[in-house]
């Protein structure tokens, strides 16, 4: 949204956005709300020892119902999964139809559970108003079985052996699957689907298209349900009818679809019902509850048993088959096109045949329906443009537009009710006594029913309560009441313990998570507005980095109690209460070590260690050069003398401490009674000096500082492992910058040397806030050695610079996350897609762990908000900020006419390559309208691009205010 003065310039996608939140239209009911895999979860576990990976397996998942939620390809649903649409497909080659994305369980992998299909999330709308997704689907057979074993026989040691490297893409033998939702413009609840398959392979290959239509199973547990079972019925050869007792009557209506090269008939599609039930003769070889069957739509088309579905055409689940296996199938470079909507209502057209009479069309209209999806991707584009408008590489942009999407496909329905879970259902076997006490039985409150944002929609299908805080910084960019209500649900009774404590994850709610709640709370506040087990060794471990944790989450509050004061002076008592805490919880950093006092800092290393006190006079430091030293640095809040001046009660409290409590107040933290710039004042756990020297090993390429980002282990311990001798075992920490070589954390999570974003966004963040204080006289060498010295917000801008280095391309065209692979680096079908890993390789840049985690690794969207204008090519060398000049030299304008629609879609009877009859809308007013909100948009970037020219390379200060640190550029 851009305002001025008093008027909202809004774009369509925006005006939705508006809609749904005052509650006019209801345009977020449908979304990507399902997951891509729900066996093998927490909640499908009914086992007697918490095995989930063997009690449901990818195996059983075709032909057993789902309790809890469902799964599929680029699925879409209501807000509560009632009513789901898949996608499925068949080359002729494989076993199985290809109903849902393959992956290892977590001990078939060498590094724990990893999906093993290539897909990406290409572009989502927040409002769900456009969706596009990408599945690779190989022609050749699907080697299911060589991923398992081949995986399994390689140790920790050796990388995952993933689909790329089974060389099935080889010769381009496989078909692009674009798969595309729209919605209508009016009303909200008519979904467009429409499917396009390219054949990228040098010879024609059959495929088919199987879109599936289902109800989730609420009917099969003996739970009391006021709601009846559903239905789906045949009404002729193109429509089937769905009744539901909440959604309602609704209609899957099909259209044929044109044949693939110009002599080839129309491809009809055939309906096929069943019912979404367990096959229980099948997985336990007893008689099944129903004649029909959850697998019947693979047995019906892979294993040709005809009487596996339901003659009478009607059942809780259906699909269309669509077989494009005339001939040879579709050529080379030709493609197919599948086209259906669900909608309330029967789309009703007549034509005239050949004896004049008028007779009743039952197919879409294609030029409309199409038509629709153009208007839709080009809301998108203009929704996406407005979020970003500032000038940078096409290349930044795409990898921008696609993290974004990945945050909006991981949306999703999360459902959990634990006195059912835990007792189970009355019409099912009694679950064994002994799982409740397995996990989470101290959890009996909950009642989850929600669409949440999920870390990775195969590897982490839960959610994850402090990846979620991460998540909602991109959020808040594109969607801030999505955002605000993902922080809000966690916190509510249904969720949140009666102890206070947030659930982390399924595995185990009751895990300790950092405290980074309050933080992202605050930055989505900021943001909108603008735009343990014991230890082995015995003792007591005195740890820096949970004492920074805390510090900076006191901070958090403080700054929230702040920001409510100017509204509420009650809220001055409580930032004088959590200034109190920060005080005493730095006190911390120096622990009690018999009669003496022991401080976490190490004076000769200039570093933070964490240390294990056995009491009495006995502790030891342990010198690992990890996170537990930089967390510190989290722990840092400048005031500015304005607000100190505005509340008095607060500023009285805050001088008693530095005059009576200067033991406390000066032990640990920065000097209190220094001023920085502007006359503020600095609250940090790290003074001058200690920040100087951390700095230096930060900043050292040969220790944290990676072409890529921080590290989360110094590269120091590659030849200087940490070695510990405990009772004749000896532990050791090393320097490990891939894949972890260790079974903690499941095998697929590495704190030991690769770089995660989570951790390089807030050290960031803490940069900006001491160079707010210190100004642009305070500066370091960096890198460390290098003789080239920057003030802190210039190194925040270079660790910004670093990280997007992971997915933009060198000049060689080659992106660091692809690890070397010359497919996906730039054969023109792969090169512009990109991965969202976990994590990633301390010293190369490669992509590691689950390889769809939009989730915290989506904060690259924010990065390159901030900092995209005038980030540098990879492997170059970094010059002075007025190198950036180039990208205002030339007149910046923006092109409002719409493209003309291209799909592409060659060999076919009915073109909609490029169609004339494609114009700009000719009603004056909305065209006035549209030239006026450019205008105001364009103004508004002209002054952020002579703002940014300003200061670049002047030893500028962007950050003038606090606030302008709190938006950075948020207020598009």
């Amino acid at each position: 949204m851009v305002k001025h003065g008093d008027h909202e310039y809004l774009c369509n996608e925006e005006k939705r956005l508006k809609e749904d939140r005052e509650r006019t239209k209801y345009w977020k009911k449908w979304g990507p709300y399902l997951s891509e895999r729900q066996w093998g979860t927490v909640r499908e576990d009914y086992s007697a020892d918490g095995d989930a990976w063997s009690h449901f397996t990818f195996d059983q998942a075709k032909s057993r119902a789902y309790r809890w939620g469902e799964d599929g390809i680029a699925g879409v649903s209501d807000s509560h999964a009632r009513q789901c649409v898949t996608f499925a497909f068949w080359n002729e080659k494989d076993d199985i139809l290809k109903e849902r994305l393959f992956g290892l369980a977590n001990p078939e992998g060498n590094h724990g559970e990893s999906i093993k299909e290539t897909h990406f999330y290409v572009d989502n709308t927040p409002t769900h108003s456009y969706m596009k997704y990408l599945y690779k689907y190989p022609q050749r057979k699907f080697p299911y079985e060589e991923l398992r074993a081949e995986n399994k026989k390689r140790s920790r040691d050796v990388p995952e052996y993933n689909l790329i490297d089974s060389g099935i893409f080889s010769d381009d033998r496989y078909w692009d699957i674009i798969i595309e939702t729209a919605k209508d413009t009016e009303d909200e609840e008519q979904l467009l689907f429409r499917v396009t398959a390219y054949n990228r392979g040098p010879e024609s290959a059959p495929l088919h298209i199987v879109p599936q239509v289902y109800f989730r199973n609420t009917w099969a547990w003996g739970q009391p349900n006021k709601e009846k079972k559903p239905s789906i019925e045949a009404q002729n050869e193109f429509v089937a009818k769905s009744l539901h007792d909440v959604l309602g009557e609704r209609y899957i209506q099909l259209s044929p679809s044109p044949g693939v090269t110009p002599e080839s008939s129309d491809v009809m599609p055939q309906l096929l019902f069943t019912e979404n039930d367990t096959n229980l003769n099948a997985l336990y070889g007893i008689e099944n509850k129903t004649k029909y069957v959850k697998d019947a739509f693979h047995r019906y088309i892979v294993d040709d048993e005809k009487d596996a579905v339901n003659p009478a055409k009607k059942g809780t689940k259906v699909c269309a088959w669509y077989a494009f296996d005339e001939g040879e199938g579709i050529p080379p470079g030709g493609c197919a096109v599948v086209r259906f909507k669900l909608s309330k209502n029967i789309e009703t057209r007549t034509f005239m045949d050949d004896n004049g009479d008028i007779q009743p069309d039952l197919g879409i209209d294609e030029e409309v329906f199409d038509d629709i999806f153009e208007l839709r991707r080009y809301e998108a584009d203009e929704f996406y443009w407005r979020i970003s408008p500032l000038p940078m590489t096409d290349d930044l942009r795409n990898i921008q537009r696609q993290a974004f999407a990945g945050m909006l496909w991981t949306k999703q329905f999360y459902h959990l009710i634990w006195d059912q879970w835990a007792n189970g259902d009355p019409s099912q076997p009694p679950p064994p006594p002994e799982r409740k006490a397995i996990r989470n039985d101290k959890w009996r409150h909950m009642y989850l029913d929600d669409i949440l944002s999920m870390p990775d929609c195969w590897e982490y299908p839960f959610f994850a309560a402090w990846d979620t805080a991460f998540h909602c910084i991109p959020l808040a960019m594109i969607d801030p009441e999505f955002a605000k209500k993902q922080l809000d649900v966690l916190t509510r009774e249904w969720y949140m313990h009666p102890n206070g404590q947030i659930p982390a994850y399924e595995w185990n709610f009751g895990d300790v998570n950092p405290p980074v709640h309050a933080w992202a709370t605050f930055r989505v506040f900021k943001i909108e507005r603008k735009m343990s087990e014991a230890l082995p060794t015995g003792g007591v471990l005195e740890q820096a980095d949970s004492t920074g944790w805390m510090a900076f989450y006191s901070l958090t509050m403080l700054n929230i109690a702040l920001e409510l004061a100017k509204h509420r002076r009650t809220y001055e008592d409580i930032a004088s209460k959590f200034f109190e805490h920060f005080l005493f919880i730095s006190d911390a950093m120096t622990y009690r070590n018999g009669d003496k006092e022991t401080s976490l800092w190490n004076e000769e290393d200039g570093f933070y260690y964490d240390a294990i006190s056995y009491g009495g006079p006995w502790t030891q430091q342990m010198p690992v050069r990890s996170l537990v030293g930089l967390i510190p640095l989290y722990a840092v809040l400048t005031l500015e003398p304005e607000v100190i001046r505005k509340f008095p009660s607060f500023k009285k409290r805050l001088d008693w401490f530095i005059e009576m409590r200067n033991d406390v107040a000066e032990r640990n933290i920065a000097n209190m009674n220094k001023r920085g710039k502007g006359e503020r004042m600095l609250l940090a756990l790290v003074s001058k000096d200690r920040l100087k020297r951390i700095l230096e090993k930060m900043l050292d390429e040969e220790e944290f500082l990676s072409p890529y980002g921080i590290r989360s282990l110094s590269k120091y311990h590659e030849k200087n492992n940490f070695k510990m001798n405990v009772n004749g075992t000896e532990f050791k920490v090393d320097y490990v910058p891939g894949d972890s070589n260790s079974s903690l954390f499941g095998g697929n999570s590495n704190w030991r040397g690769p770089i995660w974003l989570c951790v390089n966004f807030l050290l960031i963040e803490s940069l900006l806030r001491f160079h707010m204080f210190y100004g642009s006289e305070f500066k370091v060498e960096c890198p460390t050695g290098s003789g080239d010295y920057m003030h802190l917000g210039h190194v925040a801008e270079e660790l910004q610079h670093r990280l997007q280095h992971l997915f933009a391309r060198d000049d060689d065209g080659t992106r660091a996350c692809n690890a070397g692979n010359d497919m996906l680096n730039h054969n023109p079908h792969w090169r512009d897609y990109v991965f969202f890993h976990e994590f990633f390789h301390g010293d190369d840049g490669s992509g590691l762990g689950a390889s769809h985690q939009t989730g915290w690794t989506g904060l690259i969207a924010k990065m390159i908000h901030d900092s995209g204008v005038n980030c540098r090519l990879p492997h170059t060398p970094r010059t002075p900020g007025a190198a950036a000049d180039h990208y205002f030299d030339d007149v910046f304008s923006r092109v409002t006419k719409k493209p003309k629609p291209f799909m592409g879609r060659r060999h076919s009877m009915r073109s909609i390559d490029a169609r004339s009859d494609w114009t700009e809308d000719d009603d004056p007013e909305e065209k006035a309208a549209r030239e006026k909100d450019d205008e105001e948009v364009l103004d508004y970037v002209n002054k952020k691009l002579k703002r940014v020219l300003s200061v670049s390379g002047k030893g500028g200060d962007v950050f003038e205010r606090d606030e302008d640190f709190e938006g950075q550029l948020d207020e598009v």
